[in-house]
């Protein structure tokens, strides 16, 4: 599998790179709920892999602010399963090493999709609360970052705030032509633009429980629209 990894010099983790043509893992090679059976093309990101880089990225994050506390700030829905391992990953860390990272976690929920669209308006629910980020490490933790737009919106939302620190860690960060130029200050894979699910990461509510990252056919977008 010709995964290629950012250049060592850079300053950031841009994540492990899965080219345009990368044509996925055959479905009977692992397991999945049966009722999918007939909405996937193929598993794109096994969860091996997904679980493997996320204990890197927690490594990466422990050697660059290990010894602070921070306050985890996961975006709901999407990133509520790779936040859970991320910290997971962080909490074993500090059980064996030198530094310490002491967390707490906070959530706030961000729609900017209907069906596999990305919408004009993007909604953040639950900012009345991050007025408790001022002055404080911030780890921003996503499932996808596309074009960017909505981790923009939600980085000014939140620098009003005037936090300490401001970090983001992306899952996913897509390869859009439609792109404005953002980069999370750490990815877990960079994927072509195409749209994903499972790990959390849904279809107008659907797919969240797959534990692998999987494309899904065109029959079940149809299916699940809204």
């Amino acid at each position: 599998m010709a995964w290629n990894s950012s250049a060592a010099s850079a300053p950031r983790d841009q994540g492990l790179v899965i080219p345009d043509d990368w044509p996925g893992y055959e479905l009977d090679l692992f397991t999945f709920p049966r009722h999918y059976s007939e909405d996937l093309e193929c598993v794109f990101i096994p969860h091996g892999i997904i679980t493997d880089r996320t204990e890197r990225l927690a490594k990466n994050i422990m050697n660059d602010i290990g010894d602070n506390h921070i306050t985890v700030l996961c975006v709901l829905k999407g990133g509520y399963k790779f936040c859970a391992d991320l910290v997971e990953h962080i909490k074993n860390l500090n059980r064996n090493s030198d530094k310490f990272i002491s967390m707490r976690v906070d959530f706030v929920k961000v729609k900017s999709y209907c069906n596999d669209q990305s919408m004009e308006e993007i909604q953040i629910i639950g900012g009345e609360e991050l007025s408790k980020l001022t002055g404080k490490n911030v780890l921003i933790v996503e499932d996808i970052v596309g074009t960017g737009r909505t981790m923009r919106s939600l980085l000014s939302h939140i620098e009003k705030f005037k936090p300490k620190m401001l970090k983001v860690v992306s899952l996913l960060v897509k390869r859009t032509q439609e792109g404005h130029g953002y980069r999370p200050d750490y990815a877990g894979f960079e994927i072509p633009d195409i749209f994903v699910v499972g790990y959390a990461l849904d279809y107008n509510e659907y797919f969240r429980d797959l534990n692998h990252i999987c494309i899904m056919s065109e029959k079940a977008k149809a299916k699940y629209k809204v």
